[in-house]
């Protein structure tokens, strides 16, 4: 998954792809799947639907039969298809659209790094909120601490604490975010996954706050 590529912003990080290292290991016989898409890069702001894969070492017969399966169903938008195209051959220096690509491209990039950092300080500036700083993509995965009945009261629902967590999230502030639990964390860690793409996102740290504060207040 490659999607992230432009989306770093910690400082001296960059970017290697999966089929760079396995050819520098001399990999040569890894069978390699790369997915790159407009949606979660810049230009595409999560909004845009357009993208590709890269087959490497694949057998030719599965190869067929993955493109047979892309060719039955519906393409992409004529726009996503111009994204994707963008993304893969952006206008070049001496092009007249060049400097205003490179002005907005720089902006969307921009206004993400500094919404992450506001993001997490805020979150972290939470009694009972850690949380590490995004070096990249869209998304902060802070680790929340709930008492412990709480969590008794997640086992009886037949449901994990962060899910708990989330959805009184969501019906208190109306802030959706995603249980930490479905992307493998670690046992015994309670955490939820939010994104900073949306420009008002520093706003909401104070509902994040304020739910917090009741959360723990009614399980304590």
């Amino acid at each position: 998954d490659e999607v992230y590529q432009t989306n770093v912003y910690a400082a001296g990080a960059e970017f290697v792809s999966a089929k760079k290292v396995a050819l520098d290991l001399g990999l040569k016989n890894l069978q390699l799947v790369s997915f790159h898409s407009t949606s979660k890069g810049l230009i595409g702001e999560c909004g845009r639907r357009g993208g590709y894969m890269e087959l490497h070492h694949i057998d030719p017969y599965v190869q067929a039969q993955l493109y047979k399966l892309a060719s039955s169903e519906l393409c992409s938008g004529v726009v996503g298809q111009i994204m994707t195209s963008l993304m893969l051959q952006p206008p070049s220096p001496d092009g007249e659209s060049y400097e205003l690509f490179q002005k907005e491209t720089q902006y969307i990039y921009e206004g993400l790094k500094e919404r992450s950092q506001k993001l997490v300080e805020g979150l972290n500036k939470i009694d009972g909120i850690e949380c590490v700083q995004a070096e990249g993509a869209m998304y902060a995965f802070p680790k929340v601490d709930v008492p412990e009945k709480a969590i008794e009261e997640a086992k009886e629902l037949g449901t994990t604490p962060d899910n708990l967590y989330a959805l009184s999230l969501l019906e208190e502030t109306g802030i959706c975010v995603v249980p930490a639990s479905g992307f493998g964390q670690k046992k015994g860690r309670v955490g939820f996954r939010t994104t900073f793409l949306h420009p008002d996102t520093v706003e909401a740290i104070e509902l994040f706050k304020k739910h917090h504060e009741m959360f723990v207040k009614k399980y304590t």
